[in-house]
């Protein structure tokens, strides 16, 4: 796995500058191509004030305002030089989730920009959930600071699942280059067989180059999630490397307990697949 081409969801907002500062860091580390994405819906209205009338006229002018915040962007960005080519940026009005699901289909890696949560706008805001299950590619959700990423030390939250193969395999640009890769599962009935699975891992990643060990991990009466994260904290990695688990569509997807753990764990990095 090489990233050749990184994309990038920046907010129409103040935010976007640091985004791609985030993402300009990575993308010089792997010589990769950043193209950059940027979206905004328009407002549903569900139950209008009294006397407001919501009708296609209303749509369409709040349509032409998102589109002025977008070339308004776009023309930061080639003012500053951040951004070349003709294809660098990538803007559309509509679902963000859905338009930078789609607009991975040209890039490697994705970085997310930050989740419905918190009182975000939910226009603008990324469904992470929704993402990791459509995008088919890797999905990297940054820490909520947005500070660089060094992935000295990462720890993968091994589960014997395509999920989890999937993303060691889309992870490899950074744990090759790790200082050291704890791959941690979590033993609930059979502790010799997990650790048997985890040390096939182990053994994969050192035949790629990677310097790795296994660990289990027990989580006692707490969820396996948070587990995991405590393990990251204490061994001072900043990079968790982990399969996104759930079914259902693209609107209407089941988180499981571990991948709602780290997407609420917003103090560590967070590379997920599907």
């Amino acid at each position: 796995m090489i990233y050749n081409t990184i994309l990038v969801h920046l907010d129409i907002g103040d935010g976007a500058p640091p985004q791609l500062n985030f993402a300009r860091e990575l993308a010089a580390r792997f010589e990769a191509s950043l193209v950059g994405f940027a979206a905004s819906d328009v407002h549903p209205i569900s139950a209008p004030p009294p006397g407001v009338v919501v009708d296609a006229e209303f749509m369409r002018l709040e349509a032409r305002e998102i589109e002025h915040r977008l070339e308004a962007l776009r023309s930061d960005l080639d003012a500053s030089g951040e951004m070349g080519g003709t294809d660098s940026l990538r803007t559309t009005v509509g679902d963000p989730t859905r338009g930078l699901a789609t607009a991975a289909r040209a890039a490697d890696l994705v970085i997310a920009g930050p989740g419905g949560v918190g009182g975000r706008d939910a226009r603008t805001a990324i469904d992470l959930g929704a993402l990791i299950h459509a995008a088919g590619r890797p999905v990297l959700i940054p820490r909520d600071d947005l500070a660089p990423l060094n992935a000295r030390s990462v720890v993968v939250a091994w589960k014997d699942a395509r999920e989890a193969r999937r993303a060691v395999a889309d992870a490899m640009p950074f744990l090759v280059h790790a200082r050291e890769v704890v791959v941690a599962t979590v033993a609930e009935r059979e502790p010799d067989r997990a650790m048997a699975s985890a040390t096939d891992v182990v053994r994969y990643l050192i035949n790629h180059g990677a310097k790795a060990r296994a660990e289990i991990v027990d989580h006692g009466e707490g969820e396996a999630g948070e587990a995991l994260i405590d393990i990251a904290k204490q061994r001072g990695a900043d990079l968790i490397v982990s399969g996104g688990y759930g079914h259902g569509r693209l609107r209407e997807w089941l988180l499981g307990g571990v991948t709602r753990s780290l997407l609420r764990e917003v103090s560590l990095h967070r590379l997920m697949s599907a």
